[in-house]
């Protein structure tokens, strides 16, 4: 696929309805402003609906990589633009459970550059939510598999995760629930404080997804 196709596929409109789905595009290195005219580059993105941006990230431990931040603002990437994927018919509680419940496939050990990334994410979320599928040039490069590892900035190849001193969740309780849950707190603060992220600097805004069991 050509660049000029690709980039019409693209808009940076800030317009946004509650149960659109957008695919929000970063660029991971300098190098997509060579070879995004050939209709490939280095990419990340997120799923952004009612309001908040979800993507998929690396890290050591068997919990939830998937995270959420505020649309188009994932720190560490370049946005490039946003691209309609359709609309979902759940509600906002609704798609909160569905998210929670696609976190158990995604714990941040089990990402992988070549076969399950984040690109890889946002495709199955869009899939499981009836939406129009990733564009293909978004991945293309994933598809080349070892000859990817090849090609790939050393500084893509390194796993970019900073350690947090908490583990931030959504939480519907309010804020006597979290006093409750207090007498927890010096049983959970070792495994509390392993709990890393997938960003170069301290992000507060930036928030795992506390996953659901099946």
């Amino acid at each position: 696929m050509g660049g000029s196709t690709l980039s019409s596929n693209c808009t940076t409109n800030e317009r946004f309805v509650d149960r659109e789905v957008f695919l929000n595009v970063y660029d991971l290195t300098p190098f997509n402003n060579y070879s995004i005219f050939f209709g490939f580059g280095f990419f990340h993105t997120g799923i952004e609906v009612y309001g908040m941006e979800y993507g998929f990230g690396a890290h050591d431990y068997s919990i939830s990589g998937v995270f959420e931040v505020e649309p188009r603002s994932c720190p560490g990437f370049i946005y490039r633009c946003s691209i309609s994927l359709g609309h979902i018919s759940m509600s906002a509680t609704e798609f909160r459970e569905f998210i929670e419940t696609m976190a158990s496939d995604y714990h941040g050990d089990t990402y992988h550059l070549i076969s399950k990334n984040c690109n890889h994410f946002t495709d199955d979320i869009s899939q499981r939510l009836n939406c129009r599928r990733v564009p293909g040039w978004v991945n293309r490069l994933a598809k080349f598999g070892s000859l990817f590892s090849c090609l790939l900035p050393e500084s893509l190849e390194a796993t970019t995760v900073k350690q947090l001193p908490e583990y931030h969740t959504y939480d519907d309780d309010d804020s006597d629930s979290a006093s409750n849950s207090s007498s927890q707190d010096a049983s959970e603060s070792d495994e509390v404080d392993q709990k890393v992220l997938l960003s170069p600097t301290p992000a507060p805004e930036i928030a795992f997804i506390k996953e659901m069991p099946r």
